[in-house]
């Protein structure tokens, strides 16, 4: 009998004939995760995947909790491989898990028959097993609806595999498995959380932060850095691009209407974010915009800002209230590095009455007041990349 990791992949499950692709990019990205802590031998089998170590010296736990933030995955847990013999699952039942029941009150054994060949059925196996576990600890009741402890056991087409409790996975689907998206990151609350969400679609991140010196610091760009790198915990790697954006807001500032800066601003800055996706074969922009948060968020701003795409963009957020958002923030981990008290270059020359309502007509006619194009090409020039990684 070995130990291995069991992975279930959950909505992949649903993908028909295009299953094997997705569990292939799947088995990719958790070599990916765990190349650096040892030798494994990764099969799949009837919406599975199975992960054997092959070094004596791994640990399995520190392997689950890198793997619990992998997308694709639903459900990951330790597991024992046995013989599809009865009796030697009913030993191992209490041979593997003494330490688990002597510590509980209730409990209740869950079996799936993969294999329908195997001459008893899950309900048998339950009863039979269940009545096994009562009869060696009296200290234990059998609880269907809040057991303390699920033991479940599994007939599959080679093996039986027998383990205590699941965790939770990542879910959604495998990175890389929808292509590539530019993730316009602020130093705010809001866009880290919306590269987390498509992330979770299947998108591979990369990032664009703008930058403006003097105005904005060093400090601020290393607190963007560190929401990336917090960010790549989920995404494996994100290619990051800094673009300084100094020259373009003062000329905005100079010859624009104080009250169109900010849209003026967006607008500009999901061209230059479209120019180098291009360039970079990234198919989608991803902002954190969600609908009347801020003037540069309403309908007609984000009406404005689209005109100037010729690619999709996405913005997970739109429906969702900031609570909402906060609680999200804090459960990846980017909600204390997103509140730090450094000024993007979003909150500088901020108008005192920005326009909410901004029409197309209006918009155009003062960026029609400078010639843009020369210094947006100087700025995607000067554009600095840099590989983040949680490896």
């Amino acid at each position: 009998m070995k130990e291995i990791i069991l992975i279930k992949n959950g909505e992949i499950a649903l993908k028909g004939l295009n299953r094997g692709n997705f569990e292939s990019i799947l088995i990719k990205n958790i070599n990916k995760k765990i190349k650096n802590l040892g030798n494994f031998k990764i099969s799949r089998s009837q919406s599975a995947i199975y992960i054997e170590p092959i070094d004596n010296n791994i640990n399995i736990d520190i392997v689950l909790d890198k793997l619990k933030d992998v997308f694709g995955i639903a459900t990951l847990c330790k597991t024992f491989v046995l013989e599809k013999d009865f009796e030697k699952i009913k030993e191992y039942a209490i041979t593997k898990f003494d330490h688990i029941f002597k510590n509980i009150s209730s409990f209740r054994v869950d079996a799936k028959r993969a294999d329908k060949k195997f001459p008893m059925l899950s309900t048998e196996i339950e009863s039979k097993i269940g009545e096994h576990v009562a009869q060696k600890y009296k200290n234990l009741s059998v609880s269907l609806k809040n057991p303390e402890v699920n033991l479940t056991i599994e007939i599959r087409e080679k093996f039986a595999y027998i383990y205590c409790g699941k965790i939770e996975g990542a879910k959604g689907m495998p990175i890389g498995s929808s292509g590539n998206g530019m993730l316009m990151l602020s130093g705010g609350i809001d866009s880290p959380v919306s590269g987390y969400m498509m992330a979770k679609r299947g998108l591979q991140l990369s990032a664009i932060h703008f930058i403006a010196p003097p105005y904005t610091s060093d400090k601020a760009e290393e607190k963007v850095k560190e929401l990336a790198l917090k960010l790549s915990r989920y995404t494996n790697i994100i290619s990051y691009y800094s673009i300084n954006f100094t020259e373009i807001q003062l000329a905005i500032k100079k010859y624009c209407d104080e009250n169109l800066f900010t849209i003026i601003m967006r607008r500009i800055m999901i061209l230059i974010s479209e120019k180098i996706s291009v360039l970079n074969n990234i198919d989608c922009l991803i902002t954190g915009e969600s609908l009347a948060q801020v003037a540069s968020q309403t309908l007609q701003s984000i009406s404005c800002t689209n005109e100037i795409s010729n690619i999709p963009i996405f913005r997970p957020l739109i429906g969702m209230d900031k609570l909402e958002i906060i609680d999200i923030a804090k459960r990846i981990d980017t909600f204390e590095t997103s509140i730090l008290p450094y000024e993007d270059c979003c909150t500088i020359f901020t108008p005192k009455h920005p326009k909410t309502k901004p029409d197309i007509t209006s918009v155009k006619i003062n960026e029609s007041k400078f010639d843009f194009m020369p210094i947006i090409e100087k700025a995607i020039l000067s554009v600095k990349l840099e590989i983040i990684s949680n490896y």
